[in-house]
Order: structure tokens, then C-alpha cells, then sequence
């Protein structure tokens, strides 16, 4: 009998430090978010006004939704650090890797221009 409470204790003691996700509440809020911002990506699409910073403002307004999708969606808001950095990490390479390939390629369509004539 003593090792059945010692166990249930255990047990109840691990499920305690266990966060507590959010409730169906929080999803509908974010999912709200979530529409929101896709209706202001829409929004400056079609507004001439805002063809000058079009791509930046598309930019923050997908990363946005992004950040909104990996912490609630994902729940990275509620992990531990350890694997938030198992995401970000890779993700940090990624975007490392693209914005090199895109200077590459900038420079030799550059470069290249002048090849071709």
C-alpha cells in the first residue's frame, strides 16, 4: 500500500508541474488574430495607395501570423526552452541560407548582365 501512494503521489506531483495549456477560448481568440491579419494582408494588396510598401508590409503582416501560429499552434509558448530552441535554431539557419542565396543571386544577375551582351 505504501508504494501505491507513494507512485499516486509521484504521479499527481509530475502532473502538477505540467503547464497548463490554454483553454478552447485562447484558440478561438488566436483563430480571430489569425483572421484578422489575413483580412489586412487582402486589404493591402488591393489598396493602390499602398503599392509602395506593399512587399514590407506583407512581410510583417505573414511573420505575424507566423509567430501567432508557433506559439499557440505548436505550443512553443508553453514548452520549455529546450525545445523552442530546437525550432528556432533551425529556423535561424534557414533564413540565414536564404537571404545568402538571394545576394548570390543578385550578384551574379548583376555580373552576369553585363556576360550576355
Amino acid at each position: 500500500m505504501n508504494e501505491a501512494t507513494a507512485t499516486s503521489e509521484h504521479q499527481a506531483q509530475a502532473h502538477s508541474q505540467e503547464h497548463a495549456h490554454p483553454g478552447p477560448m485562447v484558440y478561438v481568440i488566436v483563430a480571430v488574430f489569425l483572421i484578422l491579419l489575413t483580412a489586412m494582408e487582402l486589404t493591402v494588396f488591393y489598396v493602390q495607395a499602398l503599392k509602395p510598401v506593399l512587399v514590407p508590409m506583407l512581410l510583417v503582416l505573414s511573420g505575424a501570423k507566423f509567430i501567432l501560429v508557433a506559439m499557440f499552434y505548436m505550443h512553443l509558448r508553453y514548452d520549455g526552452w529546450t525545445l523552442t530552441s530546437v525550432f528556432i535554431f533551425p529556423l535561424m539557419i534557414a533564413t540565414l541560407l536564404l537571404f545568402s542565396l538571394l545576394a548570390l543571386f543578385a550578384y551574379l544577375s548583376h555580373h552576369m548582365a553585363g556576360v550576355v551582351t
